[in-house]
């Protein structure tokens, strides 16, 4: 059939034609009246059914049509268009809402990045943001779509790449021609009267002569400065003058509390410095070993003239000049004791970042740093002794990840910065081994949270081919939470501590737990169950492996 254009958004069919607005009178004649005449109209036929809603059955080529038709037909167009939108509205919210319900909803990275490509001979002072430029957009990454099925298939990948293979350790010598300077400074051996690791060191300066003038503790944060102040109005009554020279005592620490970050290791040292024969560094984590020493300041700012060793030694000070009261006064009384007091370390980047070794040790072997952490500290402390606090990785992340979020926190934000960090280790694994990828500054840097840090496997087997199973103690936060008298009573005999009064005892196992969850974290909640689901699969084999090295199935965080 055929209509009119003037009947185009009324759709009448044939018979009712005579009742069109234009049409309709008892004298009309088709063929006179020019609106209906056959003249150029382009007639669309259809069957003889009743016609859609959204039809559109002739098009008029005649450009000086009425008015009135202008406004018809541009009714109809505004109709078709508000109906769309309705239509497509619907489907959106259906798609959002179908999605969050069980935790799918993931919006699309803007960019993936290819494989991993270590360049050690890149600028001292490149900034870290720049880093990120050395992983380009792989131009054959297929776009997947972030569901538990697909982000199984990336976890199998890495999980089929994975293997434990033992470092070599590095030579002595090739140790100290990395660091001259370090070697020049720390003894190889330490008074024997003192169970902490200390010597003393000739100060060649005078009463007006200012010890921290250069530290850069003091220099680039305020915080530490009223510390400073103090030692240095004490300083002169320290030192230890003997035939017409001055002598300081320098001293390290007994043992570190090496990692890992928000794995309760705040709470353990809030504690432990309660101790009377427990004593820290003037501020809790100065990660000197890890970043300091290379001009780490904050990642984001880049390099920084290093701190050299003589800056984190200063941060025992406080401690030192303690130590030396008892010597002197065991020196007073005509005999000598054995100093008990130790003092302690917190850093908790210490176990795990290794990210700066790229710029500084370019004899690297498949992009594996040929120098960690653990290889100078064993060449100067092999007695030391290593506490490692671990959660279960899961739960780690996601703690890791609200405290360090600055904006827009949320269980699906969180779900895509996984799945998106999944896909970076995967591209890298597939040309790197499990070492090269976990200790790759570009790479981790690059993910949007520390997958990395919750690998505590490799790590610790990294820390063991330097130092013995003994001297290093493993415990779990579940345990310290549950049981926190337990734990530290551990920690004493551990450190071979002395005896404490009920009081002290009291004081430092029941103390309220330090650091914990923000309210606003809090609030809101638990990670989606496919997240959750997603990173139990990743972390599995690692898990597996840390239980077997430890004999403790405990580690595997079944229960958790």
């Amino acid at each position: 059939m055929r209509h009119c254009i003037n009947c185009c958004i009324q759709l009448l069919p044939n018979d009712l034609h005579k009742h069109c607005f234009r049409c309709r009178g008892s004298n009309h004649n088709n063929q006179k009246c020019p609106v209906c005449k056959q003249e150029n109209i382009i007639p669309l036929y259809v069957d003889s059914k009743q016609m859609n809603l959204l039809a559109v059955l002739e098009v008029r080529t005649d450009h000086n049509e009425s008015w009135n038709g202008f406004f018809c037909l541009r009714k109809g167009k505004l109709c078709s268009l508000i109906f769309g939108l309705i239509i497509m509205t619907l489907v959106m919210a259906s798609y959002i809402l179908t999605g969050a319900k069980h935790g799918l909803l993931l919006i699309p990275s803007p960019f993936h990045y290819g494989a991993f490509t270590g360049n050690p001979n890149l600028m001292d002072n490149e900034s870290l943001s720049e880093m990120k430029d050395h992983y380009q957009p792989s131009k054959i990454n297929i776009s997947y779509v972030k569901d538990y099925p697909s982000i199984k298939l990336i976890i199998d990948t890495i999980t089929s790449k994975i293997e434990f293979i033992n470092r070599q350790h590095p030579d002595l010598e090739d140790l100290k021609k990395q660091e001259l300077h370090m070697f020049s400074v720390i003894p190889n051996k330490f008074l024997p009267n003192s169970k902490n690791p200390c010597w003393y060191e000739e100060y060649r300066g005078n009463t007006t002569t200012d010890p921290y003038t250069t530290n850069s503790y003091a220099l680039y944060s305020k915080r530490f400065r009223t510390i400073f102040d103090y030692l240095r109005k004490v300083f002169w009554n320290h030192l230890y003058h003997y035939k017409d020279k001055h002598y300081r005592l320098r001293c390290l620490p007994h043992f570190y509390i090496i990692g890992q970050p928000k794995c309760g290791t705040t709470d353990l040292y809030d504690r432990l410095r309660l101790h009377p024969d427990v004593r820290f560094s003037a501020i809790k984590e100065p990660h000197w070993w890890t970043r300091k020493r290379f001009g780490i300041i904050r990642l984001r700012d880049g390099f920084h003239d290093r701190y050299p060793v003589e800056d984190y030694l200063d941060l025992f000070d406080l401690a030192a000049h303690q130590i030396q009261g008892v010597l002197q006064s065991d020196v007073t009384k005509g005999h000598s004791k054995m100093n008990h007091i130790i003092i302690g370390e917190a850093s908790a980047s210490t176990m795990w970042d290794n990210n700066a070794w790229v710029f500084f040790y370019d004899n690297s072997t498949d992009g594996e740093p040929p120098f960690l952490i653990q290889d100078f500290i064993h060449a100067f402390q092999p007695h030391a002794k290593l506490i490692v606090m671990l959660r279960d990785p899961v739960e780690r992340l996601y703690s890791d990840y609200l405290y360090f979020a600055s904006a827009n926190k949320s269980a699906e934000d969180f779900h895509e910065k996984v799945a998106d960090s999944l896909q970076l280790f995967e591209n890298c694994m597939l040309d790197y081994s499990l070492r090269a990828c976990v200790y790759n500054n570009t790479l981790n840097n690059a993910m949007p949270v520390r997958l990395q840090v919750g690998l505590y496997v490799v790590y610790l087997l990294d820390w063991l081919t330097v130092f013995d199973k003994g001297q290093i103690l493993v415990l779990r936060l579940e345990d310290h939470a549950s049981n926190v008298k337990y734990t530290m009573h551990i920690v004493f005999q551990f450190l071979d501590l002395g005896p404490i009064s009920e009081k002290q005892e009291a004081l430092i196992t029941k103390s309220p737990a330090s650091n914990t969850r923000r309210p606003e974290d809090r609030n809101l909640g638990p990670m989606l169950p496919t997240t959750k689901a997603i990173l139990r699969d990743f972390y599995r084999p690692f898990n597996t492996k840390l239980a077997q090295v430890l004999f403790d199935d405990a580690f595997l965080w079944k229960k958790t």
